[in-house]
């Protein structure tokens, strides 16, 4: 044993003060309030107060139970939850559920229920369920927020107009025409003055209208009427806060067993889909925000949903309503800049404090101003981007049934046949396919388009015998998914067609999809933009099948054979597949060099086996978008002069496709100055040809790492130039002068170091007013690397020397850029104008798809 390991005995009684290999801790954590979380506290506070409020009051709830949902929403939730930035309190998207839970049991037993839903959630928390309940498709949910929404803004229109809800929506309805013969002029007046300021608050323009809009629209809306009702002595219904201490509290449920469990069950699915839903778009937020001022983790829904839980017993317990996130809080929190979860909880803290000190305040806020509030908040939910999202993915009917059942029967019934009528749609969708047969220039293409399973056997069996025996066919597949009954009969169809002498190419949607014999599996299947001699396809060489004519293809290509069709494999072992490598793609694709399949010209064979695979898999795809192209002529929106090395694949790094770009390209990268002796008519042609003809909006000048251009300008003798690639280089040259003070104060980094730690200045370079641009974030950058970020800056005044180029940038209608690519790295930098020195900036990593979630409840 080591020396240096205790024996068993002394380690046992040895006690580590700390963990070791650790610094020993620093003390007690010290509690810090981040400046931007009492603002966005504050600013929630100022719209959860009326809001909370309100909702209590369209459920027929106590009004202080809102403002208790609330503080514990925002206290309880805000602490244990799994999404900091999400605020929590009484939700909208609950009012019919609560309301009519009141309705039947009253309010106590409600409180009760409350209780339980929290248990139940607790249950699902530990259960680790939370990513199940995202499986509900939006459309259900969008649908149940919209009919809660209908449901809310019908009731609440009775108490605008100075009268009494309903217990639902028909009778609201029918009820509606007396009210309004009999509206009370008061509560109207005060109604019609809320919605006006809520509606115009957010739009009033100029500075003031910046500086006003921080202010909550919904505190000002209730505010304003407020002042005015008191101001003009109105007589109206307004808040009334009982005293604390008659505070009704929860009390054991009474009522029919099952009914108990189904409320308990509506109240805890509701609460859980909504809150984990507003987890995932307060998610969304948080990424999108442009400048966040600390880093906020990503929501842990099986937490959150434990902190739901948490919540509603405590809520229940206390007399409070029902909790669930609300989005248009949590969006004010995220929009405010909130960093930590210390911002829900002071919102909470605040609601307390108001709760029991703004009691009088409170109680001058007509009722009919918070009626207008939550009927405003209610249209609100019935959102047109959701009715657009839905109808764009072909789920309105999900969406129309599961509206009109949660209006018409309740939440727990729509939302059920929203989940039937989503899984008819489904099997629908599953079962519906399209198949097609067309006949082009002799050539048959069977478009599948939908899933093939056993269901659609019949007819793909009786579109496939619709093509004639010997034909050249195509299959297209344009579908995800293939079951055995399928793929039997495309390959009993395919074995019996290239029997008869036929030719069969079937393709899909991802590279290497086909249809084979198990023997021919071992294709091509490697990814796109992979370097030909990266691929790993080769097969060994094998002999020909009986009865094939013509000398057998070495290599495994069979696009040498006299036999049957070019491309196509005549013999029975080779059932017409065109996935073969060589020149097996399409009749007429060029054979390799050497003339018998490519044995003797290895790059022709990689070419022809290239040609093959974009005939096989990118041709089919593209031949729509191909087909436009060319009878629209092309319309790039950018010139892009890029060097012409092999591993700057332009549509790769730029991702863009055919018609994007007008490229050029050449060694190095060069734009010659215009004239007779140092200029270049083929890449002046190209510049005109784009800028005055093709009206290109902007040029970019792409540079790279490890160009061999730089490299050789470096150590070449520019003196006396005779070839070709001396001659060219020389167009470098002022690259090289505007590098030059960079690669000399470079090559005395070392001296400069030296001097430095001698407590010398170091020596400083030549000024000669020039940029030397550098990559921002990247350290050490060897000379041909300087050079090349000096030749694009070089290579963009050279362009504003042409006239076309020059006219344009003095028009408006053209736009420089400057960017390098680094290969060894992947990573792409734009050059920023702006930035002293010229900067090339690294592009960051977006998500260009996504964008700001929609509001699901208030």
């Amino acid at each position: 044993m080591s020396a240096c390991v205790p024996a068993r005995a002394d380690s046992a009684r040895t006690k580590h003060i700390h963990p070791p290999h650790s610094p020993p801790p620093g003390g007690p954590r010290r509690f810090r309030l981040a400046g931007a979380d009492v603002s966005a506290a504050i600013a929630v506070f100022l719209i959860a107060l009326p809001l909370s409020l309100g909702i209590a009051l369209a459920t027929g709830a106590p009004l202080q139970a809102g403002l208790v949902a609330a503080a514990v929403g925002g206290i309880v939730a805000g602490r244990i939850g799994g999404c900091p930035l999400q605020v929590s309190g009484p939700a909208a998207g609950l009012t019919v559920v609560t309301a009519d839970l009141i309705q039947h049991y009253g309010w106590r037993t409600t409180c009760a229920i409350t209780i339980l839903a929290g248990l139940a959630q607790l249950g699902l928390g530990c259960l680790r369920v939370a990513r199940s309940a995202l499986a509900v498709s939006p459309a259900i949910v969008h649908g149940m927020l919209a009919g809660i929404g209908v449901t809310i803004a019908v009731a609440q229109l009775h108490i605008v107009l100075g009268g009494t809800p309903q217990s639902s929506v028909p009778d609201n309805l029918v009820a509606l025409p007396a009210q309004l013969a009999n509206l009370h002029p008061a509560d109207l007046a005060v109604s019609v003055l809320t919605l006006t300021l809520l509606l115009l608050w957010p739009r009033v323009p100029g500075r003031a209208g910046a500086l006003l809009g921080k202010l909550p629209a919904a505190l000002i809306a209730v505010a304003g009427a407020t002042a005015v009702a008191s101001l003009t002595g109105l007589l109206l219904p307004k808040v009334d806060l009982p005293s604390w201490s008659s505070h009704a509290l929860a009390t054991l449920p009474d009522g029919p067993v099952l009914g108990l469990l189904a409320a308990v069950l509506t109240t805890t699915l509701v609460c859980s889909v909504q809150s984990l839903l507003g987890a995932v778009a307060v998610d969304k937020l948080v990424t999108a925000r442009p400048a966040p001022a600390g880093h906020v983790k990503r929501s842990n829904l099986d937490r959150e949903l434990l902190g739901q839980g948490a919540a509603n017993i405590v809520s229940g317990s206390l007399g409070g309503l029902p909790i669930a996130g609300v989005a248009v809080r949590s969006s004010a929190n995220v929009a405010a800049g909130a960093v930590s979860r210390n911002s829900t909880m002071l919102h909470g803290v605040l609601v307390v404090i108001a709760a029991l000190l703004m009691v009088p305040a409170l109680e001058l806020i007509p009722l009919a101003s918070l009626a207008a509030l939550v009927m405003a908040v209610g249209l609100k939910m019935v959102s047109l981007n959701h009715i657009r999202t839905v109808t764009r993915h072909r789920e309105v009917l999900v969406y129309a049934v599961t509206t009109f059942g949660v209006v018409f029967l309740g939440v727990l019934e729509g939302v059920a046949l929203g989940i039937a009528v989503a899984v008819g749609v489904a099997l629908h969708r599953l079962t519906r396919t399209r198949i097609t047969h067309d006949h082009v220039e002799g050539v048959h293409y069977v478009h599948v388009r939908g899933q093939l399973t056993f269901l659609a056997v019949p007819r793909l069996s009786r579109i496939l015998h619709q093509v004639p025996p010997g034909a050249d066919a195509a299959v297209e597949l344009d579908g995800s998914f293939m079951d055995h009954a399928a793929y039997e009969t495309l390959q009993d169809w395919q074995k019996t067609h290239t029997a008869q002498g036929g030719s069969v190419d079937v393709t899909g949607r991802r590279p290497g999809t086909r249809i084979s014999e198990p023997a021919e599996e071992d294709g091509c299947r490697c990814r796109p933009w992979t370097p030909w001699r990266n691929h790993q396809c080769e097969r060994p060489p094998k002999a020909p099948p009986p009865g094939a004519h013509g000398q057998a293809a070495t290599d495994g290509s069979t696009g040498g054979s006299t036999g049957g069709t070019p491309g196509t494999a005549t013999g029975p072992n080779a059932p017409g597949t065109r996935d073969t490598a060589g020149a097996s793609g399409a009749p007429g694709a060029p054979h390799p060099p050497g003339g018998s399949g490519g044995a003797d010209g290895p790059t022709g064979h990689e070419l022809a086996r290239g040609i093959s695979a974009f005939h096989r898999n990118t041709g089919p795809l593209m031949r729509r978008e191909l087909a436009r192209l060319a009878r629209e002529g092309q319309q790039p929106s950018q010139l892009f002069l890029t060097c012409a090395d092999s591993r700057v694949v332009t549509s790769m790094i730029t991702s863009s496709g055919p018609g994007d770009l007008f490229v050029v390209r050449n060694v190095g990268n060069f734009v010659p100055l215009p004239g007779e002796e140092s200029g270049d008519d083929s890449v002046a042609a190209a510049i005109e040809y784009a800028v005055d003809v093709l009206k290109v909006r902007s040029i970019t000048v792409c540079g790279h790492s490890g160009c061999g251009a730089m490299q050789a300008l470096l150590g070449a003798e520019h003196e006396g130039a005779r070839t070709p690639l001396q001659r060219w280089l020389r167009h470098g040259l002022p690259s090289l002068e505007r590098a030059l003070p960079a690669l000399d104060a470079h090559a005395n980094e070392p001296e400069q170091e030296q001097e430095q730690e001698q407590g010398q200045e170091p020596e400083q370079g030549p000024e000669d007013g020039r940029s030397r641009p550098l990559p921002a974030g990247r350290g050490h950058l060897d000379a041909a690397e300087r050079l090349c970020l000096a030749n694009v800056v070089q290579q963009l005044e050279h362009l504003r020397a042409h006239d076309s180029v020059a006219q344009a940038l003095r028009a408006g209608d053209l736009e420089l850029h400057g960017m390098y690519f680094h290969v060894g790295e992947a990573q792409s930098y734009l050059l920023s104008e702006d930035a002293e020195g010229g900067v090339f900036a690294l592009v960051p990593t977006t998500d260009l798809t996504a964008r700001a979630p929609d509001r699901l409840s208030t």
